[in-house]
């Protein structure tokens, strides 16, 4: 939660000095923000490549275990489809990119703002990345609120679904505690491979 508000607060001061135009013209006018991405993105390979727990996990899986990811991103999909039916605004396309960022909210805004800029523009991009970013850090908030009811209602497994790219670090504690502590390794793996596919399928999905 504390992270999420923070990610808020940069992005609203973003926004702030952007109206005010306090932005310099070699931030604005530079691809900084795509040498930004390129970092982030290789610290989400160290990140997934230095976890210690990653050849036990990468030995551990067995093909049913890959099922909870699989819904996971087939469930999201699908649900995105249907919203998009309502939405005028964007693009099939488009809303099944926002949906792809699985919760991992920092990465998928970013992402979908540089693949979109040059075919709808900085201002429509920078409108749809903000649209990841917020529906994405929601999912997160929601997953990690909304952990014990949807263990009740849903089952053990459906904490881990909703907390989608998550579920590896940020909502592992609440998935731990609701969900049980045997299905640990579960939450892990799927949040390590969900997390692989988001740049994957926003990338498909804007391209």
């Amino acid at each position: 939660m504390k992270g999420s508000l923070i990610v808020v607060s940069f992005f609203l001061l973003g926004c702030l000095l952007g109206w005010l135009d306090f932005v310099p013209d070699w931030i604005s006018d530079s691809d900084l923000s795509m040498y930004v991405l390129y970092l982030l993105m290789f610290q989400v390979g160290i990140s997934i490549g230095s976890d210690k727990k990653l050849k036990e996990i990468l030995h551990s899986i067995r093909p049913r275990l890959l099922l909870v990811p699989l819904a996971t991103i087939g469930g999201t999909l699908l649900f995105t489809s249907l919203v998009s039916i309502f939405i005028n605004r964007w693009s099939f396309m488009e809303t099944l990119a926002v949906g792809s960022g699985f919760a991992y909210y920092s990465l998928s805004s970013i992402l979908i703002t540089q693949l979109k800029e040059p075919t709808i523009g900085i201002q429509a991009a920078s409108e749809l990345g903000t649209i990841a970013l917020i529906s994405n850090m929601l999912r997160e908030i929601y997953a990690l609120l909304g952990a014990p009811l949807f263990k009740r209602y849903f089952g053990r497994l459906a904490p881990i679904c909703a907390g989608g790219a998550t579920t590896m670090d940020t909502t592992l504690p609440i998935i731990a505690k609701y969900s049980g502590k045997d299905l640990v390794f579960v939450s892990i793996l799927h949040g390590i491979l969900v997390d692989i596919s988001v740049p994957i399928l926003v990338s498909f999905f804007c391209s």
